[in-house]
């Protein structure tokens, strides 16, 4: 199992290679779904359009939310292709990782000139 910094250097990277050879504009649907073959190729293990149920007053909703790749079981990515992140988009991921348990989840926005640029780092 990758430490947290060697699983998102990995996930940055995969991010990175993707939008040089795609550049931006192109649906998020897209940048998701080469980004995950080129985790796959670097043998990273993610899971893709992973639902997410709410508990509400303990009972289990299924209330259609669903996180575009969750990375390790660990990391929850979460892709964009906008002009520009908003509150909105941040606010959306803190509330998967409040709603899943986990701590860590990247926010990518591939409409970037660099895609560097387009990655916040969210911490629960």
């Amino acid at each position: 199992m990758l430490l947290y910094e060697d699983l998102t250097h990995e996930i940055y990277a995969a991010a990175i290679e993707v939008h040089k050879a795609l550049g931006p504009g192109l649906l998020e649907s897209t940048y998701e779904a080469c980004l995950c073959h080129e985790l796959h190729l670097r043998n990273v293990a993610f899971k893709r359009q992973l639902p997410l149920a709410v508990i509400y007053k303990d009972v289990k909703l299924d209330a259609g939310y669903v996180i575009d790749v969750l990375v390790d079981d660990r990391v929850i990515l979460e892709i964009k292709s906008v002009e520009k992140l908003a509150s909105i988009h941040e606010a959306q991921l803190m509330t998967y990782l409040k709603l899943s348990g986990l701590h860590l989840g990247l926010l990518m926005n591939f409409n970037t000139v660099l895609m560097k640029d387009g990655i916040k780092r969210i911490v629960h």
